[in-house]
């Protein structure tokens, strides 16, 4: 067989290379299975030897799909985020879909403009940490078969598919840990507390607190912005004064951070455990102890989610709740110092 300079090959090209037929030769292309291995060989060699290319727009029009998803996360260059969206990628590479991603800042207004902005260019279907308390706008895509998976948050005011974080558990487990250590005043530091993540670890803290029949006083409990001035303030007022805390719980990486930054000035240094786990956090002087999500699992389980509502799924909306770990490195396994 001659193919022209010039001309596109087809499938039926391929197939007279490789000596198979069609539906062989759409299967290899398309993820199927049914073909032994040699003759998926066969094919392969066939297709790099023609230079074959799917017809992509092709396959748009006969499976209505627009051959992509999107994700949209608080931050890509966060740690948290990046894992989360590589996990997405990889799932979404393995049903042949590319993966559309976008950042919005944590404001509502942009989940809601990026979101929006997706769906009008026909992406088939939406990976969300939202940002927002109010997905309403999402109600007329879903109507015309867009699915939306909401992962490490769940969607507010309307019913949708969520994979998240044992939030509550892995606080109580921090706190639990911190207890068992000998620490009775125990410092809270969250992010703003409208966020589901904020107010689940704040559940959790507070149940390991009354399960131990310790007090909380309210100044322990911090919620709000979580820049590096505004949580080393805090640090500082929860760390002095006639009844200072022994021990900090941080809420998210950001807070820790923060923390991080400010107690190697204390003179009684506070044991500390974050959650969500730092790259460097095993290299540090104590190292830092944390509660570790599965960022990647979360990212894994939404994208195949999602994908199984676009091959039919359409069973009512999913809450899966992904287990945390204690990692225990040193910082949060010091006792109270003696003042």
């Amino acid at each position: 067989m001659t193919t022209h300079y010039g001309a596109r090959p087809t499938m039926k090209d391929v197939a007279a290379r490789a000596g198979v037929g069609l539906k062989t030769v759409s299967r290899v292309v398309n993820g199927g299975a049914g073909v032994t291995p040699g003759t998926a060989a066969r094919v392969a060699a066939a297709i790099g030897e023609l230079g074959f290319r799917r017809n992509e727009g092709a396959r748009m029009v006969r499976t209505g799909r627009g051959g992509g998803v999107a994700l949209l996360l608080e931050d890509l260059a966060d740690p948290f985020s990046a894992t989360l969206g590589r996990a997405v990628e990889d799932v979404a590479r393995r049903h042949g879909s590319l993966l559309f991603s976008g950042s919005s800042s944590a404001d509502p207004a942009l989940e809601r403009e990026l979101a929006l902005a997706f769906c009008a260019r026909r992406v088939d279907g939406l990976v969300v940490v939202p940002a927002g308390d109010d997905h309403r706008y999402l109600l007329p895509e879903l109507a015309v078969g867009i699915p939306a998976v909401f992962v490490d948050r769940p969607a507010r005011r309307i019913e949708a598919d969520a994979v998240l974080s044992d939030n509550a558990g892995g606080a109580r487990e921090a706190v639990e840990h911190l207890i068992r250590h000998g620490h009775r005043r125990i410092g809270f530091l969250g992010d703003r507390p409208h966020i589901h993540t904020t107010t689940e670890r704040l559940r959790g803290y507070r149940e390991a607190m009354a399960v131990a029949g310790l007090p909380v006083d309210e100044a322990w409990v911090v919620t709000g912005p979580t820049d590096a001035a505004t949580v080393t303030a805090e640090v500082d007022r929860l760390t002095s004064g006639a009844a200072p805390v022994t021990a900090l719980f941080a809420g998210n990486n950001r807070i820790t951070f923060g923390a991080l930054q400010r107690l190697p000035a204390l003179v009684a240094r506070p044991a500390l455990v974050g959650f969500d786990d730092l790259e460097l956090a095993p290299l540090l002087t104590p190292g830092l102890t944390v509660v570790a999500q599965d960022p990647a699992g979360l990212g894994r389980e939404a994208a195949e989610l999602l994908f199984r509502r676009l091959d039919g799924y359409d069973g009512p909306p999913q809450r899966v709740v992904l287990p945390t770990r204690l990692i225990s490195r040193g910082s949060g396994e010091s006792a109270p110092a003696i003042r």
